[in-house]
């Protein structure tokens, strides 16, 4: 195995790398990952690490970048069309709670780089992916007040506001009890309570 690992091919060890950051996001504090502590999980030495990565924040940024890539992935495989709207929504919901799930660091690590008082190239594509995210909700919700599926006068910027919000609120109290993929079991209920606050009135009593 730690022939393998010597042996591997450039692009393998970036993706190698990224997974290794986002494993040792999810058991401790982002700021306290450093380099070396990469390389030790990784059975290398910092200079093997630094020839696929220029420097510790193009390492982030490559966090970021495979965040991103993936939970868009899952949210658009999420967006089945032939469905009514709101279903969608509850499909997005539920693909972005399993996706923080399988991947416990990936808030700790989010948290840490919106919080940088600086533009980041990984706080950019944090906040890049953010705004495709609320594009893609607003065009569920404008597709959903087409069919008649929200009430008339729903503020949908503040509904796609929302329905962050309740992710990141139960991605907070799983950090806080100290169980993150835990927030499998209260994320359908949470769901509920969002979708009976924008349905319309006939779709509210289903």
């Amino acid at each position: 195995m730690e022939t393998r690992r010597k042996n591997m091919p450039g692009d393998e060890r970036r993706d190698l790398t990224v997974r290794t950051v986002v494993d040792l996001c999810a058991q401790q504090d982002p700021a306290t990952v450093t380099t070396a502590s990469i390389a030790e999980r990784m059975g290398l030495t910092q200079g093997a690490l630094f020839r696929h990565f220029r420097n510790k924040e193009a390492i982030w940024e490559g966090v970021a970048q495979w965040v991103s890539g993936r939970l868009m992935a899952r949210l658009a495989a999420a967006a089945n069309p032939s469905a009514p709207p709101l279903e969608v929504l509850e499909r997005m919901f539920m693909a972005h709670i399993e996706f923080i799930a399988r991947h416990p660091g990936v808030p700790r690590l989010m948290l840490g780089q919106l919080q940088h008082g600086r533009s980041t190239p990984a706080r950019r594509v944090i906040d890049a992916m953010l705004t495709r995210y609320r594009e893609r909700l607003a065009a569920v919700l404008d597709a959903a007040a087409e069919r008649g599926e929200v009430q008339d006068e729903l503020d949908r910027d503040a509904a796609a506001t929302a329905f962050i919000g309740a992710i990141q609120g139960l991605v907070v109290q799983s950090m806080i009890a100290g169980d993150v993929k835990g927030i499998r079991a209260l994320a359908p209920r949470v769901f509920a309570l969002y979708r009976r606050g924008i349905a319309a009135g006939r779709e509210e009593a289903k």
